[in-house]
């Protein structure tokens, strides 16, 4: 479960986004074949969370469309060429025409596409990167008016002062976009991450409790996400601790140790 902490201006901050699955082929990814059932048993009638869907194609975007419960559809725009096939089974080209199809769908059906700049802080493919390619690819969705970019460290190999300036550059240039950081890190190095992104403007984070997962489709040795918790432990740091059920929260991470595997 991923969870996008959305940072207006400060102080006030809200849980926004629930990240509870994909639509994208179950042969690809086994484990996501019962999303829909799990969308069928979600009582939101009482909750502020916004659900966000990941779609690899436009038929995983017309599909996920259908839900009224979905608010956000996210697609994954790596900039690197190697990493685009394996994650999408696309060119990097093929994937930026899918992702007009797909704000198309978003307009059509009253949804918001957030866009992952995957790959965004380097890649172990040897493919070219350069923080001007990150400048260019954030430009071109700009054109596309995508309203959210996600910067995504798909392998954990930021560091503070590269986080610092891709939030110092971009948030002031593209002041119509909300910019947020989808970082992975182990957990020695996750708050410094944290602190580089918050005091260089970023606006969002996506977390997931206690940092299980990673991306399936990139490096044999998975880094895990930004821990929901250590977040959270840096923003009461700031005092900007956002409006959220502390109770069900802590029942949260005990229940993550029965339902995710211990691996």
């Amino acid at each position: 479960m991923i969870l996008s902490q959305r940072i207006r201006n400060q102080p006030i901050l809200i849980f926004d986004t629930i990240d509870f699955g994909s639509f994208v082929s179950t042969k690809a990814i086994p484990q996501l074949r019962d999303t829909v059932d799990v969308l069928k048993k979600l009582d939101l009638s009482t909750s502020r969370s916004k659900l966000l869907a990941i779609v690899a194609n436009t038929r995983g975007a017309e599909e996920a469309a259908l839900w009224d419960e979905i608010t956000y559809l996210g697609f994954p725009l790596s900039i690197s060429e190697t990493f685009q096939r394996r994650n999408t089974n696309k060119s990097i080209y093929e994937a930026l025409r899918t992702l007009e199809d797909i704000q198309s769908i978003c307009k059509r059906k009253n949804k918001v596409l957030v866009t992952y700049i995957s790959m965004g802080f380097g890649n172990p493919y040897s493919d070219p990167f350069d923080v001007g390619i990150v400048e260019h690819f954030t430009d071109l969705l700009s054109r596309l008016e995508v309203k959210i970019i996600s910067l995504a460290d798909t392998i954990g190999v930021s560091e503070p002062d590269q986080i610092q300036y891709f939030f110092k550059t971009l948030v002031p240039k593209f002041p119509a976009i909300e910019f947020g950081a989808h970082l992975h890190s182990s957990p020695a190095k996750a708050t410094e991450k944290i602190e580089a992104a918050y005091l260089s403007g970023c606006q969002r984070f996506d977390g997931a409790i206690k940092g299980f997962g990673g991306c399936p489709m990139a490096e044999d040795e998975l880094v895990g996400n930004l821990a929901t918790e250590t977040i959270l432990a840096y923003l009461k740091s700031k005092n900007t601790l956002p409006n959220m059920d502390q109770v069900e929260f802590s029942k949260a991470l005990v229940l993550a140790d029965s339902v995710f595997p211990k691996h």
